[in-house]
Order: structure tokens, then sequence, then C-alpha cells
């Protein structure tokens, strides 16, 4: 479930459209019956989720080309996750590092790695 972080100051009321038109038109779409698709608004947080990734991809399209319609620049997003990549940002090493180690220490059925760390 990826969310994106609004990252600079735009027009909230514009997304909150540009959400609800996307969310309207997937709750009506075939290709979205039951794959759960949604878009949540958060302060200043996007989330989005989806049955499959396939259908994640396509609800982000949806958003996308809705938000554009909106003159709502999609640079103003920023993905946390890209992928099979989580991405964590901080202000601080010690917040990074302490994502790091709470990963470490989950029992995760998957193998991760830690990469790209910059000080």
């Amino acid at each position: 479930m990826p969310s994106f972080d609004i990252v600079s100051e735009i027009d909230m009321q514009e997304v909150r459209n540009a959400v609800d038109q996307a969310n309207r038109e997937a709750s009506t779409r075939f290709d979205f019956k039951g794959t759960g698709a949604t878009i949540e608004i958060g302060d200043k947080e996007l989330t989005l989720s989806a049955s499959t990734e396939d259908r994640l991809r396509a609800l982000y399209d949806l958003l996308a080309e809705k938000m554009v319609k909106r003159s709502v620049s999609l640079k103003n997003l920023n993905s946390s996750i890209q992928g099979d990549q989580v991405r964590v940002t901080g202000k601080q090493r010690d917040d990074l590092q302490s994502a790091i180690a709470f990963f470490k220490e989950a029992d995760m059925d998957v193998p991760l790695q830690f990469t790209n760390f910059r000080d």
C-alpha cells in the first residue's frame, strides 16, 4: 500500500477534488470491481490501496490523470514505495538508524537489504 507525501504547498482543495473523482471512477469501472481500490487523503499524505499490484498501478494512473486535469503537478508527490523498495527519509541520522533497526528485528518473510544510505 504505497503512500505519497505531498511535498510542496499546493491547492489542497484541488487535490481533494482529484482524489474524490478518482475514487468515484474507480468504484464504477469494471476493471476495479472487487479489488478494494481506494485512495485516502490525510493532511499531507495520500494512501492508495488495491488487492493487486497491477490494479494499484492503474489506480495511480487514474489519480495522476485526475490531478493533471485539475492543474496539480505530479512533482508535488514524493513516492515512498517504489516497486519492491521502501524509501525511508528522515531529518536526522538517528531516525533512519531506528527504522533500519526496526526492520532488522522484525520477523519478515522476505530477505531485506539496506542500500544507498547517505550522510
